[in-house]
């Protein structure tokens, strides 16, 4: 008989083992499965529409958010922005349609509709236009409006945001906002789908 032979292992040890490592690879499929889930979920999260609750930073930050303030803002000096989820501070801007263009002005010159959409004197709309998707962000104080470059279309910040001039086919959508604390937060989504005829 060869000396070196030795029987298939059928000890407790040889079990212990294998469940050991079947239970590390189980661990293992586990968190990378949820590794992908949290990263389609963030994914989706910042390209999701502004929810309530969200708060405001510039369009050129991409990470460590810091709410914008309505003291941030000077009256007739529009800023583009992003929504951003305060708790896990996912900036949404995975999708052009959530860019926001903030303007303060004088609340003495809001009617009562537009002061229920603003929180500190300044108004939220979809910086992006109806008509072809340019950026609508050019005040014009004598106006009180809000010009998209692009082709002209004026946008008349106390009527909702309705059009004044140009060929966008309809109003810019409106962001109702509110306070929280001191910064400026959404309180209510788009008053329509934001986006012109090429998205």
């Amino acid at each position: 008989m060869n000396e070196n032979f030795q029987p298939p292992c059928a000890c407790s040890e040889h079990v212990d083992n294998t469940a050991v490592k079947r239970r590390q690879l189980i661990r293992i499929g586990a968190a990378t499965c949820a590794a992908v889930a949290f990263g389609q979920l963030r994914a989706q999260s910042a390209a999701a529409r502004p929810t309530s609750g969200d708060l405001f930073v510039s369009d050129e930050e991409e990470k460590d958010p810091v709410g914008v303030k309505a003291a941030d803002l000077i009256i007739g000096m529009p800023m583009l922005v992003y929504p951003f989820d305060p708790v896990s501070k996912v900036i949404r801007n995975d999708s052009r349609l959530n860019k926001v263009v903030l303007v303060k002005v004088n609340e003495a010159d809001m009617d009562e509709a537009t002061k229920q959409r603003s929180a500190g004197g300044v108004l939220a709309f979809s910086a992006v236009c109806t008509h072809q998707a340019c950026d609508a962000k050019t005040w014009l104080p004598n106006d009180k409006a809000l010009v998209c470059f692009c082709h002209a279309s004026k946008f008349l910040v106390f009527e909702g945001g309705s059009v004044a001039s140009g060929p966008a086919p309809r109003a810019l959508p409106m962001l109702p906002l509110k306070l929280q604390g001191d910064e400026l937060a959404v309180a209510a989504p788009f008053t329509s789908p934001p986006g012109g005829a090429v998205k």
